[in-house]
């Protein structure tokens, strides 16, 4: 007898198709698992055996061969558990199999389904492989529903898919909630609690405007972190592809939550300075996995203390702040993240961190402040539009009620600056580049003349010449000026020339 049951295994970010297919024939007791399967693959054989005895299912005392289709494609984890089960418990009671059903679940030895990874990325591969419906875990229902066109069955046991599948009593079909976009997200983080740092907080803004990169130079507790932290209140709410996106990649890394999986906060990642290069771009056994970059897709990646990061992690990091991508190839294959994120960087001038302070001397040599900023090279600092020095601020300001405008009001700015420019070029200003750029953010004449002027004198790269220029159109969206000025151009300078300068 043979059955078969469909299933999905997680390559990346997309869900391949697997057939389960379970031939019983004559001959000495045994379980034969081929395809390909991993350790984790192979042990499903001791799972599966009892969850199906424990469930008061027939285990075939007969030669088992289950085959997982394709042969070249690694299985690996728990998620075709309960295909296998439900293809075995078929040919057991010489039942056929059902068209368009897939299965995604782990088996405990008691029969009950437990949650698996990858659902989102699994259910996606199978709709797109012509699958109707899909028997998972209860606590996956929600994560697999927010796939359109496919039917999701919340099962608890693997008892509960047979009485299903044989006529018994049958699963209610998985009714959600339609999904709403929230119009605001709630930070703690608040601008109003800075005291003092006006061009620190003007940098945030503009930040937040036009998607750019930011580095703030300063000594210790002069709130480089809080600035950073007050970014993502100042940012929209995701829309629903972004989130989806976004949603996929926690799905492969087990971070959604089963009731609510879908989030519209923006991440704000921070990982610590001894993060190595593959726990910030992606890495592990077998096929790599998301890192740092790509959980930071669509929000913030704030590296403080940027450093004391390994320079290869720093510099790992320049073709994903261009592309929105990374691409780890191992052994096991390539595969594509994305990684469209904001960096937000912090840094002391020198190892003391006091370099250039008014109220405190600097204890370090020469020698010691270049090697602490040799991993900040040029092509690296290049590639972040905002750069400003954060000082120290003043005691008198300390300790005093909030003065500061508040994250609020700066926020309706940024909201205004954005739909500028998404109802204009499609895209925020930071993603701008050559045609596009020439087209939406086109100089006047002096304007033109003021920012080659000083490109020529301070010998400003082609790169940093273009992004000297996207800070002005944000300036001027900020603004609410349709036309970009000398003034746009003297302001969008200022955050490149402690760069310049050196």
């Amino acid at each position: 007898m043979l059955a078969r049951a469909f299933a999905a295994q997680v390559q990346g970010l997309a869900g391949r198709p697997v057939e389960v297919q379970v031939d019983m024939s004559t001959g000495a007791v045994a379980f034969f698992l081929v395809g390909l399967a991993s350790g984790s693959v192979r042990e499903a054989k001791e799972r599966v055996r009892s969850a199906i005895r424990n469930s008061g299912l027939p285990f075939p005392q007969r030669r088992l061969t289950v085959n997982l289709a394709p042969a070249e494609l690694r299985k690996d984890g728990a998620g075709l558990d309960l295909a296998i089960a439900v293809a075995i418990c078929l040919a057991a009671l010489g039942k056929p199999s059902q068209a368009g059903l897939a299965f995604i679940g782990e088996v405990a030895l008691e029969g009950s389904l437990r949650h698996v990874d990858g659902v989102l990325v699994l259910a996606e591969g199978l709709r797109r492989a012509g699958l109707e419906k899909l028997f998972v875990a209860e606590v996956d229902a929600a994560e697999a529903a927010l796939i359109e066109g496919l039917e999701i069955y919340p099962c608890r046991t693997l008892r509960q898919v047979l009485d299903h599948l044989l006529g018994g009593e049958a699963i209610p079909r998985y009714q959600g909630r339609p999904l709403a976009v929230a119009a605001a997200v709630e930070c703690p983080w608040d601008l109003s609690e800075v005291q003092g740092q006006e061009a620190a907080r003007r940098a945030v803004e503009v930040a937040a405007a036009g998607g750019h990169h930011l580095l703030m130079t300063g000594p210790p507790g002069a709130g480089k972190t809080m600035l950073a932290r007050c970014l993502p209140g100042l940012l929209p709410p995701l829309d629903l592809p972004d989130a989806l996106e976004l949603a996929r990649v926690r799905s492969v890394l087990g971070e959604l939550e089963g009731t609510s999986p879908l989030s519209w906060e923006r991440p704000f990642r921070a990982p610590h300075h001894s993060i190595s290069t593959a726990g910030l771009l992606g890495g592990g056994t077998g096929l790599p996995r998301p890192g740092e970059i790509s959980r930071a897709h669509h929000g913030v990646l704030f590296l403080d203390e940027l450093a004391e990061f390994p320079a290869a992690s720093l510099q790992s990091l320049r073709q994903p702040l261009e592309d929105g991508r990374v691409t780890l190839i191992r052994s096991a294959g390539a595969v594509t993240y994305p990684a469209r994120f904001q960096l937000v960087a912090a840094t002391n001038p020198c190892p003391c961190g006091y370099l250039g302070d008014s109220g405190r001397p600097c204890r370090c040599g020469p020698g010691a402040i270049q090697s602490y900023q040799r991993s900040l090279s040029g092509p690296l600092l290049d590639r972040i539009d905002l750069q400003v020095t954060v000082h120290r601020t003043p005691p008198h300001l300390l300790g005093r009620p909030a003065e500061a405008e508040p994250s609020v009001l700066v926020r309706e700015r940024v909201f205004g600056a954005r739909r500028l420019q998404l109802d204009r070029q499609g895209c925020l200003n930071s993603a701008l580049a050559g045609a596009s750029l020439r087209r939406w953010a086109e100089l006047e004449p002096g304007s033109r003349n003021l920012l080659q002027r000083w490109s020529a004198e301070r010998t400003l790269s082609a790169r940093g010449f273009h992004r000297a220029w996207r800070i002005a159109r944000t300036l001027a969206d900020l603004a609410g000026d349709g036309r970009i000025r000398s003034g746009h151009i003297l302001e969008a300078l200022g955050y490149r020339l402690d760069e310049l300068a050196a």
